[in-house]
């Protein structure tokens, strides 16, 4: 049964090859599994139909009803309702799981789908790459101010911004973003990224700061802006190190930045890996 939109589709087992995988190759299909008794699924539905509505083709809905489905929920995994797969050029890019917001959704749909400002972008991180930072900015700029409701813009911008050092714009910039698209991972990340270069401005270099350490070690200080500094050149190991030294010295600096610090650190490792485990433990084992 087709909706009464043309890019909503209802699929089948038989019909899902042809109206997802191969369909994925000229546009984005985004399958939504649902069930008639799923309420989170019922009240996912009319922001999806929006959605689909408003960008008016360059994506296709199809949805899978589990109840009638259960073999093709079964062979694709699904184990809760609502989930969403996202299909491009043939393979599955993107799963997720339960009921999302209309802002988590357009960031997720504009990853994949291709709009004029995607070649700004590519030409602005190209311009950075070699060097011209204000050409680079100065594009980006533009084109935020031309689409201010492209939040993947404003998160280049800012990012760049940062980079450049132009913390308080970088800080603006992400301040103004709509809370829900602040709390995607992208923007938390750059968070997170920014708080240390804020920690690290004006510090001196990685060496000054390690031979004041050296001679003074009770200067939390230098240790907070080292450990920013590491996070920043992507020393991980040395960034936890630093910070677990602050936080078995002092709790209390500035409102428990040690802490708060390796915190940080371990979402952006994505809360996994060796480096994670072992300090999780280090600290479980200082707070206990």
């Amino acid at each position: 049964m087709i909706s009464d939109l043309d890019n909503i589709t209802d699929v089948t087992n038989e019909t899902f090859q042809a109206l997802v995988v191969e369909r994925s190759s000229e546009v984005p299909v985004v399958v939504d599994f649902w069930a008639p008794w799923c309420g989170p699924c019922q009240m996912l539905m009319p922001v999806l139909k929006k959605l689909v509505e408003e960008y008016d083709g360059k994506f296709v809905l199809a949805r899978v009803n589990t109840d009638e489905q259960q073999q093709l929920a079964k062979t694709h995994g699904i184990r809760s309702l609502p989930s969403m797969h996202v299909y491009r050029h043939g393979e599955m890019v993107e799963e997720i799981l339960a009921a999302q917001s209309e802002a988590t959704l357009r960031i997720m749909l504009d990853r994949f789908i291709e709009r004029p400002s995607d070649r700004i972008r590519a030409t602005a991180r190209e311009a950075f790459q070699q060097g011209k930072h204000d050409d680079a900015l100065s594009q980006l700029e533009t084109a935020c101010q031309d689409e201010p409701d492209n939040h993947q813009l404003a998160l280049d911008y800012a990012e760049l911004c940062m980079r450049c050092g132009e913390l308080e714009k970088a800080d603006a910039t992400i301040a103004a973003l709509p809370r829900d698209v602040r709390d995607e991972t992208e923007a938390s990340t750059l968070r997170k990224l920014l708080d240390f270069a804020i920690a690290g401005k004006s510090a001196p270099d990685i060496t000054a700061l390690e031979s004041t350490i050296s001679s003074d070690p009770g200067n939390m200080q230098a240790r907070y802006q080292l450990g920013a500094q590491y996070v920043l050149s992507d020393r991980f190991e040395e960034a936890l190190e630093t910070f677990m030294q602050m936080f078995e010295r002092d709790r209390s600096f500035q409102e428990g930045a040690a802490r708060n610090s390796l915190l940080a650190i371990f979402d952006l490792l994505n809360n996994e890996g060796e480096l994670v485990t072992r300090y999780r433990r280090k600290l479980f084992t200082l707070l206990h």
